[in-house]
C-alpha cells in the first residue's frame, strides 16, 4: 500500500472512530494536498491553502508572543471547529469537526493520528 493510500486510511479511522469528527486532511506546510478524507464537494486546494496560511500566521504568533514552537491551533465557528496540528516541520493535519464535538476526545484523537502520519511522511 502507497504511503498516500495508508494517510487516507489513518485519516478515515479518525472519523469513524471520533464522534464529531466530519472530515480530515493532510496538507504540507507550503500548501499541497497530501492526503485527504474531505467531502467530494470541498474544493482540496483551496483547503490546503488556507491551512498552510494560517498555519504560517500561527507559528509567527507564537514564536513573538514568546509561547514556543506552535503546536495547534483551533477555530470556532458558528458551524463547528476547525483543529490545525503541525506534523513535523513539513506537513499540517486539518480536521473539521462538528459544533456538538466533544473538543477533549477531538484534541486527543487528532494528535494520535498526527503521530501515525508523521511516521509515514
Amino acid at each position: 500500500m502507497a504511503k498516500t493510500e495508508e494517510m487516507v486510511k489513518v485519516l478515515k479511522e479518525l472519523g469513524s472512530s471520533t464522534p464529531g469528527v466530519e472530515a480530515s486532511a493532510v496538507v504540507s506546510s507550503d500548501g499541497f494536498v497530501i492526503a485527504s478524507a474531505l467531502p467530494a464537494d470541498t474544493e482540496e486546494d483551496r483547503v490546503a491553502a488556507m491551512a498552510a496560511a494560517t498555519l504560517s500566521l500561527g507559528e509567527r504568533s507564537a514564536g513573538e508572543l514568546n509561547r514556543g514552537s506552535f503546536e495547534q491551533l483551533f477555530i470556532k465557528g458558528d458551524n463547528g471547529y476547525i483543529v490545525l496540528l503541525s506534523i513535523g516541520a513539513e506537513a499540517i493535519l486539518i480536521v473539521l469537526a462538528r459544533p456538538d464535538a466533544k473538543l477533549g476526545l477531538i484534541f486527543l484523537d487528532t494528535r494520535r493520528t498526527a503521530e501515525k502520519i508523521e511516521k509515514l511522511l
